[in-house]
């Protein structure tokens, strides 16, 4: 019998997002201190799950509508479900991550008060509700209403805490712990090892969808000569196919190739000379931070939130339209700014030097995130 203290993490399902990226990077530590209970919504599993973690699905079968009302009453199904598991396991700690979860954990400190809970935001919500009028009015009424009911807040960005005080009345203790990465001095010189190429080799990884805004990258390599890039895009979404059309229509079909879901990015990361995060916004991109940990020389849209704190140390910028900015660990430009994009991936590409020094600076920056240092830091929250 084991007197470690008993900790659930609550959240939708196990898929290929960044709060779950988060979650498998920590779970092996997790172990090592706690008895460890993983509860899904739904049975949508992607990370490896260490054998010493008790997987809980709440709702196996996920299949209902999506109507608002639906939604609503299946939320307060998971409700009774999670707060019955918590009772009856006599959980300590609950820890979720995402909006809904959230909210189902602040709704376990009316029935419960003797488990801890804290809760994790891991998008800049103004910007991820701001085309969807009813998500925006649902977290503008529960999150003032509950949040501050949990022992604690934390997100991935100074500036997601900063959105939630201002724009959406949140008054708790909020902290800002950064995703964590692992970094590997080997795959760094692999990267070097191309540093005159003819046509530079650039990758994206991430869900095709609006928010990630691959097309920018398609709009730049358009503005130069053909043959000058060769761009890889790792992931699938549902504007795939309109992607597609977008490369075949400016003639890059030779020169783009979108591989869908593939398993060991920094695999295929470490074969490119540049990454670009083409992003209209994030919370913090672990894109981004996986392009760092292998070197790999980075160019992000300046978006809310997570680029200027990772390349700029969070210090403010002000780029013109059309332009780039050299920040200390990579090259920042505005967001949805082909023109900006295409200069900066023109500067890089004749300038190769700039390429080795930013492939320095990037492996640098990532071992500032790395996962002993960003575990440390959410022990100490359970425990504090």
């Amino acid at each position: 019998m084991t007197n470690k203290p008993k900790i659930s993490i609550l959240t939708i399902d196990f898929g290929m997002g960044g709060a779950q990226r988060f979650i498998s990077l920590l779970l092996p530590q997790l172990v090592q201190d706690f008895q460890v209970s993983l509860v899904l919504f739904v049975d949508y599993i992607h990370f490896e799950i260490p054998e010493e973690v008790e997987l809980v699905i709440l709702n196996p079968d996920s299949k209902s509508s999506n109507s608002y009302i639906s939604k609503i009453q299946r939320t307060f199904g998971l409700f009774s479900k999670y707060k019955n598991f918590v009772r009856k396991n006599k959980i300590e700690v609950s820890l979720s991550l995402l909006p809904v979860p959230n909210i189902i954990n602040s709704l376990l400190t009316i029935s419960n008060k003797r488990v801890k809970t804290i809760i994790s935001e891991r998008c800049y919500s103004s910007e991820m509700y701001k085309d969807n009028g009813v998500q925006m009015l649902l977290a503008k009424i529960c999150f003032p209403v509950l949040y501050h009911r949990n022992n604690l807040l934390f997100s991935n960005s100074i500036h997601i805490n900063e959105d939630l005080k201002q724009n959406f009345g949140v008054k708790m203790p909020m902290k800002v712990v950064y995703n964590p990465i692992e970094v590997n001095d080997k795959v760094k010189l692999r990267t070097e090892a191309r540093p005159n190429a003819n046509a530079l080799k650039i990758i994206n990884s991430g869900r095709i969808y609006e928010a990630k805004n691959q097309k920018l990258i398609v709009e730049a390599m358009n503005m130069s000569e053909k043959g000058g890039y060769y761009l890889t895009v790792l992931g699938d979404g549902i504007l795939q196919e309109e992607l597609q059309k977008n490369i075949q229509n400016s003639g890059l079909n030779d020169f783009v190739d979108l591989k869908g879901k593939v398993s060991g990015v920094k695999t295929y990361l470490i074969e490119n000379d540049c990454f670009i995060l083409s992003s209209n916004n994030e919370g913090f991109p672990n894109a981004l931070l996986e392009a760092l940990s292998v070197g790999l020389p980075c160019i992000s849209t300046n978006c809310l939130s997570g680029p200027l704190e990772m390349l700029n140390d969070n210090e403010p910028v002000n780029i013109s339209a059309g332009e780039f900015h050299e920040a200390k660990y990579g090259i920042l430009v505005n967001v949805n700014d082909a023109i900006g994009l295409n200069k900066a991936m023109e500067y890089l590409k004749n300038e190769p030097e700039m390429r080795q020094k930013y492939s320095r600076l990037a492996f640098e920056r990532a071992k500032m995130y790395s996962l002993d240092n960003i575990y440390n830091e959410i022990k100490e929250l359970i425990i504090n």
